[in-house]
This record gives structure tokens, sequence and C-alpha cells, in this order.
């Protein structure tokens, strides 16, 4: 179990740092850096701010990390909604200081 566990963190600790990141005129870092988006301990990205394109960039990159997901969850033959709450805590352990993380209060900078 802690083997099927560590293999499914690298997994998701590869989407969390890089994966995932579509080709728009404002990249994921972009986004993050100006505080349009932030991460959730879902594994998802919320929006702060909902122009067209930020809306947009977040809904490509939630729909190819829920992929990934669903391809970790069948392969580790595990829930998804563990797959997606393990994701969205390496997400927040991962985000840089100054960008925004969603807890129970409401959206926060780290």
């Amino acid at each position: 179990m802690a083997m099927k566990r560590g293999a499914m963190m690298a997994g998701l600790l590869a989407l969390c740092l890089g994966g995932a990141q579509p080709v728009f005129a404002l990249s994921l870092e972009e986004a993050k850096s100006k505080g349009l988006v932030g991460e959730k301990a879902n594994g998802y990205l919320g929006v702060l701010n909902h122009s067209g394109e930020v809306q947009a960039l977040a809904n490509d990159v939630n729909q190819k990390r829920r992929e990934a997901y669903e391809e970790i969850a069948r392969r580790h033959e595990t829930p998804m909604t563990a797959v997606e709450t393990l994701a969205g805590e390496k997400a927040i352990q991962n985000t840089k200081s100054g960008h925004f993380v969603e807890g129970p209060g409401g959206w926060m900078k780290k």
C-alpha cells in the first residue's frame, strides 16, 4: 500500500509541477503570479478573476488534470476522490509564496 501511494504521489507531483500547461496568451505561471487563479484542495485550479481568458485557461488545465487523475486512479485501483485530494495537497504544498491557495476560510496568499 505504501508503495502504491508513493508511486501515485510521484505521478501527482510531476503533474502539479509541470504538466497540463495549455498554449494561451496567458500562461498558467503568469495567471498564478498575477493572482488570477489559485490551487484548491480538490486538486483543481480555482478562478479568482472570471475573465474569459482566465476561465478558459483554468478549464483547460482542469480538464487535463481530471484526465490524468482518472488514469492514475484506474492504474492504482484507487478512488478518484483520493487521487484528487492527494493532488490538491501536493499542489498546495508546491505553491510558491505569494500565490493563492483556497483554504477553509476562502482564498489566501501562501
